[in-house]
């Protein structure tokens, strides 16, 4: 394979025809455009029960796979969707995972006691594609242990079926899938609960380690404390950052000290919500939306999608945005950020460790040992932030532009392999 193009070396050109062409100083290819493909598939789903809708959207397939969690939230909408199944896609290319990309979204609120059977009744829905192309996970609502205890109901064994079933031996490669996401790490967590925020972590130690920025003096906020914005805040802390302030449902928490950060997350309940009584007096209780204009060198979104808006947008203090939840920032939001000076690290870059770790424990490429998996993570983020760092220190190149020029060199790849017959997925 080709090595990859660095964006710098990049430019874009239109054909007589229309067609838009990469050019570089190492070869030329067709753009694929993946930001502009249409969807291959959108299924709207409507539960008998309680009348919730539920969508899927399969954004690409390579080798007739697509991979993408499953969300659920209160309000969650198709177009919604179809935004974070073309992020997949994004994803997997950027990280050159054999794989397209696809999403689940179900409009309900998580706390609402019917949400479990809800769930159990899109899955039974979505099982054609569950059992054959789309490998699906946690995501924002649906905690891992939850879609996994659906799928076991179902007779499906696990989120990541459609991948296992095609392994040479199932019952092995599902065990190393199991003995993965179970495998504990410090702080008392697994791995499988943890690895999306230290990859977003990874994120932002690789935008300061390219600034020169020493951890100790470096000031961070994140909005959302769940699986990713607490995994990310433990581990930014464990690196020697100042996390200043967090965000949760109820309201925003700030010490410009320093938070107590393993303390917080000891404290919250299992919707992520931090228990105020457990919080010292010293710390400062704001509204939950203070947490994006805080002055701070990293502002890390990692709670819901489309927080950063265009309306919010000019109240960004941060240096650096690190997209941690799923379109943190809207396009609109994030031009204008861009105008004011502030790069954004897009979230199919920045919180793709999850995503990315999956697929490499599927392949074989790490397995239960903790360090492998963290040591793997850190070397593939740091390779990808350092050179969307550079083109926008250096040529006021946004880090989208940068990321997904090279995302879309990957998926012509991938199609000029599978057009040429090669097999892209070997699971073992």
């Amino acid at each position: 394979m080709a090595p990859p193009v660095h964006a710098s070396l990049i430019g874009l050109s239109r054909t007589p025809d229309g067609v838009r062409r990469l050019h570089g100083t190492r070869e030329e290819v067709r753009l694929v455009a993946l930001i502009d493909d249409d969807p291959l598939v959108r299924v709207t789903w409507t539960d008998r029960d309680t009348g919730v809708r539920g969508y899927l959207v399969v954004h690409t397939l390579v080798s007739g796979l697509a991979t993408g969690g499953t969300r659920m939230r209160a309000g969650c909408t198709l177009s919604e969707v179809e935004d974070l199944a073309r992020g997949m896609a994004i994803k997997a290319a950027v990280f050159d995972l054999p794989v397209g990309g696809a999403k689940g979204g179900i409009d309900c609120d998580p706390k609402d006691p019917r949400a479990k059977g809800v769930l159990r009744r899109f899955v039974q829905a979505m099982r054609p594609w569950l059992d054959d192309h789309w490998v699906t996970a946690e995501d924002l609502g649906v905690p891992q242990h939850l879609i996994d205890e659906v799928f076991g109901e179902v007779g499906l064994d696990q989120s990541y079926h459609a991948a296992i079933r095609r392994s040479a031996n199932p019952e092995l490669t599902l065990r190393r899938v199991r003995a993965g996401l179970n495998s504990p790490v410090p702080g008392g967590y697994l791995l499988g609960d943890v690895v999306g925020g230290y990859g977003v972590a990874q994120s932002c130690l690789g935008v300061a380690a390219a600034r020169g920025w020493h951890n100790s003096d470096t000031t961070v906020a994140v909005q959302g404390v769940g699986t990713m914005g607490g995994g990310a805040a433990w581990y930014l802390h464990e690196a020697g950052m100042r996390v200043v302030m967090v965000a949760d449902a109820v309201g925003a928490l700030l010490d410009p000290a320093g938070l107590d950060v393993p303390a917080l997350l000891d404290a919250r309940d299992r919707f992520g919500e931090i228990d105020r009584t457990k919080v010292p007096e010293s710390v400062t209780r704001l509204p939950r939306e203070a947490v994006l204009s805080a002055e701070v060198d990293l502002l890390v979104p990692a709670a819901v999608s489309y927080a950063i808006t265009e309306e919010t947008a000019d109240a960004v203090a941060a240096g650096v945005v690190v997209e941690a939840a799923n379109v943190a920032t809207t396009p609109a939001a994030e031009h204008r950020l861009t105008e004011r000076g502030i790069p954004v690290m897009p979230d199919f870059v920045a919180n793709a460790g999850a995503a990315a770790w999956a697929w490499w424990l599927l392949l074989g490429r790490v397995d239960a040992d903790a360090a492998l998996s963290f040591s793997v993570l850190r070397q593939e983020m740091l390779a990808r932030i350092a050179p969307l760092v550079a083109d926008w220190d250096h040529g006021r190149v946004p880090p989208r532009v940068t990321a997904l020029a090279l995302a879309d060199l990957q998926v012509e790849r991938h199609r000029a392999a599978e057009a040429d017959g090669l097999r892209l997925v070997t699971i073992p």
